[in-house]
């Protein structure tokens, strides 16, 4: 699941090539000067286009404000380690072993906030909503019992977690395996236990908060009128290639 790092013309000039960033490795000092910052990319949609689910103030707070945050402390922490500029936020997150202890949390917490946001953002659509059509449809019969039974556990999965996280449905593997539901807590993300993210909702309070108050519930049944299916379902059928 390969995140968008936009490139703006401030700072570093560009991307590093393929061969010299496979081969940086998180002990090594040189670092090219053509590397980048991770940026935050621009919403698919307008700042309206989710209204009444989600209306623009809070999406726009969500974006600009949340998700720009953990971008900003995310290059923060990596100037202690500048060679992991070279990394995507997903390769940070999924391999923390090779991210030095003194700066392992802050990556953790802001590259997972950042690949999450950023994957967030393409699940939903001003033409969203619905149910899931074809080859998807079916293997949520088949594990779930059917799309009504599969939001009703999906719902439960998200009202009962406890604090912060996110609520998503996985594949066990990449291109083949069942269809599951899972949480994880803060900003982990289930690529870190080898599963393949196929749809997610943001379940941190600044999500909903301030449209739902306290009323998480609210929040997860009003989604399902602007998820993308098409979107999961390109995931679903080609793994590989999205």
């Amino acid at each position: 699941m390969e995140m968008n790092r936009n490139v703006s013309n401030a700072g570093p000039k560009a991307r590093m090539g393929q061969n010299q960033s496979s081969a940086l490795t998180a002990g090594e000092e040189k670092v090219d000067p053509n590397y980048i910052l991770h940026t935050l990319a621009p919403l698919p949609y307008d700042y309206s286009a989710l209204e009444p689910t989600i209306d623009s103030h809070m999406l726009k707070l969500h974006h600009d404000k949340h998700h720009a945050a953990y971008v900003e402390k995310l290059n923060t922490a990596l100037q202690k380690q500048p060679a992991l500029y070279a990394r995507t936020a997903q390769w940070l997150l999924c391999n923390l072993n090779q991210v030095p202890q003194a700066i392992r949390e802050a990556v953790h917490h802001n590259a997972g906030g950042h690949v999450n946001h950023s994957f967030f953002w393409q699940m939903m659509s001003r033409n969203g909503g619905g149910s899931p059509t074809g080859a998807l449809a079916e293997a949520l019969q088949q594990d779930f019992g059917g799309f009504e039974p599969f939001k009703a556990a999906f719902e439960a999965a998200g009202e009962a977690l406890f604090g912060s996280g996110w609520v998503w449905l996985v594949r066990e593997q990449e291109s083949a395996g069942r269809l599951k539901i899972m949480t994880t807590a803060g900003h982990d993300n289930p690529m870190m236990q080898g599963f393949y993210p196929l749809l997610v909702n943001d379940v941190w309070e600044h999500a909903y908060y301030l449209k739902y108050e306290n009323r998480r519930a609210d929040y997860l049944q009003a989604w399902w009128s602007i998820v993308y299916w098409d979107g999961v379902a390109k995931r679903f059928e080609h793994p590989q290639t999205v």
